[in-house]
């Protein structure tokens, strides 16, 4: 069996980006002991998603040091890390991700399309990406094709889909915002984040933060919508196995996806 694990990193911030950088990768070292392919850090985790750092005085590009520490624990540990930080645009900072490979090349970077710049939005003073990524990851057993969105990314169903359409398998969902936000609706955004799995034939895997900035929840689901880790509240490490010839073969099976799509009849 080819299988992908992802280690969701379900971590609390600190004060300093210093202490971020220095839990972080001690975060990366123990997911590896757990078994994992890939590392996923919450949204921003440079400046751990806080409004007072959302500047350029703090935005940092690839060759800043706090990447470079990542690139160099990823060859180390000879794991894949999907680590976030607050980027640096044309303008403004950007919310970004990069995927770094067990060799530690960087093979993908996605500044946010989707920003959270409404009345009162924290990113309002931020500037958005303009497309969606795909990369093929090697990792020890294999090889995989990645795609990432990043929090509000998931509430569009073309973010997804876009995805699927550049031959993702698995979407990584680095998050920064309440999964259960309403008590009559407690499960909507998990039960969306399923049904994008679900409709896109694609693996997804979301890292959130854990109480008390947020609300932890972090979670993965394989493509036929099973739920393949549900974590709680708290602080913690979360593993998310992904059986890839399963997924391949539900995928070549089933009729979803782009299948049997009627493009002609989709006008507005």
């Amino acid at each position: 069996m080819s299988s992908f694990t992802i280690a969701l990193l379900q971590l609390n911030s600190c004060a300093t980006i210093q202490e971020n950088l220095t839990k972080g990768l001690q975060a990366c070292e123990q997911a590896k002991k757990m078994g994992a392919d890939l590392a996923l850090f919450p949204e921003m985790w440079q400046i751990g998603y806080d409004e007072r750092f959302m500047s350029m005085q703090y935005a940092i590009d690839l060759d800043d040091d706090f990447i470079q520490q990542f690139r160099a624990c990823a060859q180390q540990l000879q794991m894949a890390i999907a680590i976030t930080y607050l980027g640096k645009g044309k303008a403004k900072p950007t919310n970004c991700v990069a995927i770094i490979d067990a060799h530690g090349d960087i093979v993908l970077n996605y500044a946010k399309v989707h920003i959270c710049s409404f009345e009162d939005g924290y990113e309002c003073g931020l500037e958005a990406g303009n497309e969606f990524k795909v990369t093929q990851l090697q990792f020890a057993a294999g090889s995989v094709q990645l795609g990432t969105m990043i929090c509000f990314d998931r509430e569009f169903p073309e973010s997804a889909r876009t995805l699927m359409f550049k031959g993702a398998e698995i979407i990584l969902v680095p998050n920064a915002c309440y999964l259960a936000y309403d008590a009559l609706v407690d499960d909507v955004r998990t039960a969306q984040l399923r049904a994008r799995a679900f409709e896109n034939m694609v693996g997804i895997a979301l890292t959130n933060y854990p109480i008390p900035g947020n609300d932890g929840h972090s979670c993965a689901f394989d493509p036929a919508g099973k739920a393949l880790i549900q974590a709680e509240e708290s602080e913690g490490i979360f593993l998310a196995t992904f059986d890839l010839d399963a997924m391949r073969a539900w995928r070549e099976r089933e009729v979803w996806g782009s299948k049997y799509r009627r493009p002609d009849a989709y006008t507005f």
